[in-house]
C-alpha cells in the first residue's frame, strides 16, 4: 500500500514539474499589451480595447489541447483633475472566453481569422451623467487577465493521476501544501496587463 501511494505523489509530481516547466517558458513570452481608444460623441463615451500577446505559444498548445480561457476585462472611466487625483466615474467588468475549435480560434463565438496576436475585445459604452464642460478631460483605464489554466482544472488533473492511491497516504498537511502549490501554478501561468488612453472628442 505504502508503494502504491508513493508512485501516486511521484505522478502528481510529475504534474506539478510540467507545470511550472510551462510557466518557466511562459515567462520568456513576449511581454502582454493592453491597449484602448475611447471617444466622446456628445453624452456619449464608446471605448475599444484590445489585448495584445496574451496567448503564448504554451498557452497557445493547452488550449488547442481543450482548455478554455477566460478574459476578464476591467474598463474604468475617470475624469482628469488638476493638481489632484484622477476622479472614477463609471466602471465595466466584461467577461469573454477564448476557445479552440476545428475552424480555428473563436473569441466568444466570433471567429478569430487574424489569430490570436492581437484579440478586439468587447466594445464598451457610458453615457455620461450631463454633457462635459468645453475644458473637462477623461481618460479610460483598461486591465485585461487571461487565465487558461485554473486551480480547479489542475486540481482535477491531479486527482486523476493519483486516483488509484490508498485512503490514507496523503495527510491533511501535504494536502494543503498540494492545494497551495496548484494555486501558485494556475496563478502564474495567468496573464496580465494594463493600460490608458484619452478620451477623444468627436469632431
Amino acid at each position: 500500500m505504502a508503494r502504491h501511494g508513493t508512485g501516486g505523489r511521484w505522478r502528481l509530481q510529475a504534474a506539478l514539474t510540467a507545470s511550472v516547466g510551462l510557466l518557466a517558458s511562459t515567462a520568456r513570452a513576449d511581454e502582454a499589451r493592453a491597449t484602448c481608444a475611447a471617444t466622446l460623441t456628445g453624452r456619449r463615451v464608446v471605448v475599444r480595447s484590445e489585448a495584445r500577446a496574451f496567448v503564448s505559444p504554451e498557452l497557445d498548445r493547452l488550449v488547442r489541447l481543450g482548455m478554455a480561457g477566460k478574459l476578464e476585462v476591467q474598463l474604468t472611466l475617470m475624469r482628469r483633475r488638476s493638481l489632484w487625483f484622477d476622479a472614477r466615474m463609471d466602471s465595466t467588468q466584461v467577461t469573454q472566453v477564448l476557445a479552440f475549435t476545428r475552424t480555428g480560434y473563436l473569441l466568444d463565438g466570433r471567429p478569430l481569422a487574424e489569430g490570436v496576436a492581437t484579440l478586439e475585445l468587447e466594445r464598451v459604452a457610458w453615457m455620461l451623467d450631463a454633457p462635459p464642460e468645453p475644458g473637462e478631460r477623461f481618460i479610460v483605464q483598461v486591465e485585461v487577465r487571461l487565465h487558461v489554466v485554473t486551480a480547479a482544472s489542475l486540481g482535477r488533473v491531479a486527482t486523476w493521476l493519483t486516483q488509484g492511491a490508498s485512503a490514507g497516504t496523503e495527510p491533511d498537511d501535504r494536502s494543503a501544501l498540494t492545494a497551495t502549490l496548484l494555486r501558485s501554478v494556475a496563478e502564474d501561468l495567468a496573464r496580465g496587463a494594463s493600460g490608458r488612453c484619452d478620451v477623444l472628442r468627436s469632431p
